[in-house]
């Protein structure tokens, strides 16, 4: 048996995050990880996904210069050197990370896939580690729907469609949220034929209702979409790929044929690899790992955080999830994790970007005010001739407080910033409208939002 002061289970972003800080300790220190190392995000999701989606955006602006009067198009498309620009930069990033990790004199790194024994104790490869305290960032996959004969065909997943050199012709993509969206974007802009089928009633349904819908309309000018499909077969006939399924509205049975199919059907946790069943640790009905808002598991001096416990799975709440939990693993006094106002953001065209509260959400629990504006009430926004895309903001009506805000258009990820920081520090609208927002900026957009409450 190998004695630990600390034992981290993942290599992803949030698990080397721990690590970092743990280092600086001089304790001895475990990482167990079955890699790649920078886990998902890194290797397979935000990071590669962006690589990509660039690209597309640059398109997509090409296509839409003709609304300013300029008569551009994109010539030629070079879906080989795309592929290519994103896996180099994956590759040096990975070698990069297993460099610093074997420079580490003060770790000891164990590659692999291990489990639990009981608890503190972890088995991998015919060894056994224990840790006076435990850290899980074991992270997620993507979930393989059930569906007759898929076991029998090709299809691509968020991470096999990375190893593309061929751009399709015409893919499917079952699901809808929002890797199907981003990638549904990404191919579109390629070229290819592009099909998303949902099972829920709208794509992105965790987002605004209002956001949803026009993410839809817009979609639509570009692609096909279905929603409200449940999809229950799928099979090839030649070179093509057919998926069939069922409408939940009319019954009526439908067929999507296409030279590709991609599965972007939502996440699972890993914690099913790690045999939790051995241990004390308690988890919910999918699986993900049960923690108290201070992320300690039902077993003290264990901790889990990242896409493991499954509540917002987006690399920057699992880094901050990960300096929560070390520093309640190491300080007599505690912090809380605030899920509350964890931003995220979904690289569509148009790009959307949410923090807190939608307002079917608040309306179940406060007095709220609802405060909207579009980009065309600006100079700037209609200097870009956006004349779609919207900023709403929930408020409480008597503290002023912001329980919610949701962007649609050019550079929201950039503008909900401003609304996040304040959430985070408990301030009211006042403080943001104190400050000056220059003019004329898309910046405004927040302001003009926050200012015409009712």
């Amino acid at each position: 048996m190998k004695e630990y002061d600390y034992v981290i289970i993942g290599g992803g972003t949030a698990g080397l995050t721990l690590l970092y800080k743990a280092i600086d300790t001089g304790k001895r220190i475990a990482m167990i990880d079955k890699g790649p190392l920078g886990g998902t995000c890194a290797n397979f999701g935000c990071v590669p996904s962006k690589m990509l989606i660039y690209p597309a955006d640059v398109i997509t602006t090409i296509q839409h210069a003709k609304d300013l009067g300029i008569h551009a198009e994109a010539v030629s498309i070079d879906f080989k050197a795309i592929m290519r620009r994103m896996r180099g930069y994956i590759a040096e990033n990975r070698k990069n990370a297993e460099q610093g990790i074997r420079d580490l004199k003060e770790l000891d790194y164990f590659s692999g896939e291990g489990h639990f024994i009981e608890d503190y104790t972890f088995e991998i490869g015919g060894e056994k580690l224990r840790g006076k305290q435990v850290f899980i960032a074991s992270g997620s996959r993507g979930m393989i729907p059930p569906m007759k004969g898929l076991d029998k065909i090709d299809y691509l997943t968020n991470e096999t469609l990375l190893d593309l050199t061929d751009r399709p012709e015409s893919m499917v993509i079952i699901g809808g949220g929002y890797i199907a969206a981003e990638y549904g974007h990404f191919f579109s802009a390629m070229g290819t034929r592009v099909t998303i089928v949902q099972d829920m009633d709208r794509l992105l349904p965790n987002e605004e209702s209002e956001i949803s819908d026009l993410l839809l309309r817009e979609f639509e000018k570009r692609m096909t979409v279905h929603t409200n499909i449940h999809i229950t077969e799928a099979d090839k006939s030649g070179a093509e790929y057919t998926v069939k399924g069922k409408d939940k509205k009319t019954g009526e049975t439908k067929s999507f044929t296409a030279q590709t199919i991609l599965i972007a059907a939502g996440r699972r946790p890993n914690s099913d690899l790690l045999k939790l069943e051995n241990t004390s640790i308690e988890t919910d009905g999918k699986k993900y790992i049960k923690v108290s808002d201070e992320l300690e598991t039902s077993k003290p001096g264990i901790w889990a955080f990242g896409d493991a416990i499954g509540k917002q799975m987006f690399t920057h709440a699992g880094d901050r999830e990960a300096e929560i939990a070390w520093h309640n693993a190491t300080n007599s006094s505690r912090k809380k994790m605030n899920f509350a106002v964890v931003p995220h953001a979904v690289y569509t065209q148009p790009q959307i970007a949410s923090v807190g509260l939608t307002e079917e959400q608040a309306k179940k629990s406060y007095d709220v005010l609802i405060g909207r504006a579009v980009y065309s009430d600006l100079v700037k926004g209609n200097a870009m001739a956006q004349d779609t895309g919207f900023a709403k903001g929930i408020v409480e009506k008597q503290s002023r407080r912001i329980l919610g805000f949701h962007i649609i258009g050019p550079d929201a990820p950039l503008l909900i910033q401003e609304v996040t920081n304040a959430m985070a520090n408990g301030r009211s609208i006042d403080d943001i409208m104190e400050g000056q927002h220059i003019f004329p900026s898309l910046s405004e957009l927040v302001s003009e939002a926050l200012g015409h409450l009712g």
